[in-house]
C-alpha cells in the first residue's frame, strides 16, 4: 500500500503546513500533488481542472511560498516592500472571495496580508488596504485594471501571476483587460493558468505569455464530464410551466434534503421563484446580476452559514460559489447546453459527498434537452410528463406522502434572509440604490458599456445571458431592461413620462 503525501513532503514553509493542518487540511487532492512540484521550483503551468478538484491550493501554496512576508528576513531590504508580490485572477466577485479566503488561511501563521479587489465596493478601503500594504492581491480584471490605471495599484513586483478560470473570463469578454494587466507584471513572473476547457482564445493567451509551460491535467482519459455525471443521482420531468412553483415546493421538502441550489436561465425568474418561495415559508434567496454587490454577498453568507437553505441563481452569478453541503441542485429551467448543465450540477456532490440533480424540461426545451441528454448519455430522451400530484414524483425523490406545497409552520427554523445583516459597502452603487445593483453601477461598469467585449464589470448582469436565454425572442428575460439591468430602462421610462407630460 502506497503511503499518503503529505504537504510537508512538498517543502513547503513549514508556518503554511501548520496553517492547513490549523483547519484540518493535510493530505494534497490530486491536482495538488500534480501541480506543487512543478510550481515549487516556478515553472509555468497551464492546469485543465475544473471548479471543485482543489486546484486553488494548487497554485496558491506555492504562491505563498515564495511570498516574502513582512516578518521575513530581507522584507525591509525589498525595492518596495508592501507592494503586491502576488496577483491572482478570477472571473466573478465570488471566485475572488473564495481564493481570497482559502488564501488567506493558508498564510495566516506566516501574516501575510491578502487583499480582495472586485467591483460593487467602495474604492477607499481597498485604495487604503494597497496604500499600508500587501503581499497578495485577488480579484477580477475591470477593478483590478482601473485601480492599476489610476496608480494606486503597481504590479510591477508581481513576480507571480495566476488566472483562474482563464476560458470563463473568456465568455465573460474579460480578455482583453486580462491582456493589459500581464503587459504590467514583470517580464520574469512565475505565471500559472487554470482553466477547464482550452478554446484557442486561452490557448494564444499562453503561448503570447508564458515561458514553456507545463501542461497539467486532472482529468480522467475515460472523460471527466461522465465522471461528473456518475456521481450525481439525475432526475428529468417534463414540467408544465404553471405547475412548476409546487412541484418544486414538494421536492424541497424531500427527506434527507439539505442546502440546495436552484438554477434559473433568466434573472426575472431568479426573482420571482425566490419571492414565491419565501411566500410558501422556505428560507429562500436569490443571487443574479441586478442584485447590488451587498445583496449578492448578503445572501451566500446565508446560504453558506445555513440561515437560508435554497439558493436560486442564475448560472453566471452561481460561478465560483464551492459549498461542500449542497445536496440538491434543480433546474428550474432547462439549461442552455451540456456544458452549463455539468456546471450547475457540479455544485453538489463535492468532496465524495452524494448528489441528487433535478431537471424540469418545458415542451418548448424539448429539443435542447434531446441534445444535452445525448452529448452526456444520461438516458432521459423523453423525459416522464410530471405534475406536483405525480406518484412518482413522491417515490423517486423520497417526498413524504401528503406533502403540499407549503412548508409546514413547525418546519420553518432557520432564520432566512432577514438574519444575514446587509452590509454597507460604501460604493456608488449602495448609495444610489441602497445596495439593488439595478438602479446603479460603479463608474467603471457603466463605462464599459459600448465598448466592444464588455458590456459591464464583474457584476456583469447582461452577460447572464451569454449564459442563459434571457434577451432572446421568446425567453423569459424580453425586456431589454432586465437584459441589461442599468439606467439604459430608466432612460427609456424618463423619456416616455416626459411624453406622456407632454
Amino acid at each position: 500500500m502506497q503511503e499518503t503525501r503529505t504537504f510537508a513532503d512538498f517543502g513547503l514553509h513549514p508556518d503554511i503546513v501548520a496553517a492547513l493542518a490549523d483547519t484540518g487540511i493535510t493530505a494534497p487532492f490530486p491536482i495538488q500533488a500534480m501541480t506543487l512540484p512543478v510550481a515549487m521550483s516556478r515553472h509555468d503551468i497551464i492546469g485543465q481542472a475544473k471548479t471543485g478538484t482543489g486546484k486553488t491550493l494548487g497554485f496558491g501554496l506555492p504562491l505563498l511560498h515564495n511570498v516574502v512576508a513582512p516578518g521575513d528576513e530581507g522584507y525591509a531590504a525589498m525595492e518596495r516592500p508592501g507592494a503586491p508580490q502576488a496577483l491572482v485572477v478570477a472571473p466573478t466577485r465570488e471566485l475572488a472571495v473564495q481564493v481570497a479566503g482559502d488564501l488567506t488561511k493558508a498564510g495566516s501563521r506566516r501574516g501575510i496580508r491578502v487583499l480582495t479587489v472586485y467591483g460593487g465596493r467602495a474604492y477607499e478601503p481597498q485604495i487604503e488596504a494597497l496604500e499600508k500594504g500587501v503581499e497578495v492581491v485577488v480579484g477580477t480584471p475591470g477593478r483590478l485594471l482601473d485601480l492599476a490605471s489610476k496608480g494606486h495599484l503597481t504590479l510591477a513586483h508581481a513576480r507571480t501571476v495566476v488566472l483562474d478560470e482563464a476560458d470563463e473570463m473568456l465568455d465573460l469578454g474579460f480578455l482583453p483587460d486580462v491582456e493589459k494587466m500581464l503587459a504590467l507584471t514583470p517580464a520574469g513572473r512565475h505565471t500559472m493558468l487554470f482553466s477547464a476547457t482550452m478554446p484557442g482564445a486561452v490557448v494564444a493567451l499562453a503561448r503570447l505569455y508564458m515561458t514553456q509551460p507545463t501542461h497539467i491535467r486532472a482529468m480522467s482519459d475515460d472523460g471527466d464530464d461522465r465522471r461528473t455525471v456518475a456521481a450525481v443521482e439525475q432526475f428529468a420531468y417534463r414540467a408544465h410551466a404553471m405547475d412548476k412553483v409546487e412541484m418544486l415546493a414538494r421536492i424541497l421538502q424531500a427527506e434527507g434534503r439539505g442546502l440546495t441550489i436552484v438554477f434559473t436561465r433568466t434573472k426575472r425568474t431568479a426573482a420571482k421563484v425566490s419571492d414565491e418561495l419565501a411566500e410558501r415559508g422556505f428560507a429562500a434567496a436569490a443571487i443574479h446580476g441586478d442584485l447590488g454587490q451587498g445583496a449578492r454577498e448578503q445572501a451566500l453568507r446565508a446560504f453558506r452559514s445555513g440561515k437560508v437553505d435554497v439558493l436560486v441563481a442564475t448560472d453566471v452569478a452561481a460561478r465560483g460559489i464551492d459549498v461542500e453541503a449542497v445536496t440538491h441542485v434543480i433546474n428550474y429551467q432547462c439549461p442552455e447546453d451540456e456544458k452549463t448543465y455539468l456546471h450547475r450540477i457540479g455544485r453538489t456532490a463535492r468532496a465524495g459527498a452524494a448528489g441528487v440533480a433535478v431537471t424540469f424540461v418545458d415542451w418548448d426545451d424539448l429539443h435542447r434537452w434531446a441534445l444535452i441528454n445525448k452529448a452526456l448519455e444520461l438516458g432521459y430522451p423523453e423525459p416522464e410528463e410530471t405534475y406536483s400530484s405525480s406518484p412518482h414524483l413522491f417515490e423517486q425523490l423520497n417526498i413524504p406522502e401528503g406533502t403540499r406545497g407549503r412548508l409546514p409552520r413547525s418546519a420553518r427554523t432557520r432564520e432566512g434572509l432577514s438574519g444575514e445583516v446587509l452590509e454597507d459597502l460604501g460604493g456608488p452603487e449602495q448609495r444610489r440604490s441602497g445596495g439593488r445593483g439595478a438602479g446603479g453601477r460603479p463608474d467603471r461598469e457603466r463605462s464599459n458599456q459600448g465598448r466592444p467585449g464588455h458590456s459591464g464589470n464583474e457584476g456583469r448582469s447582461s452577460n447572464e445571458g451569454r449564459s442563459g436565454s434571457e434577451g432572446r425572442p421568446g425567453s423569459e428575460g424580453r425586456a431589454a431592461t432586465e437584459q441589461r439591468g442599468d439606467g439604459g430602462g430608466r432612460r427609456r421610462r424618463r423619456r416616455t413620462n416626459r411624453a406622456a407630460q407632454g
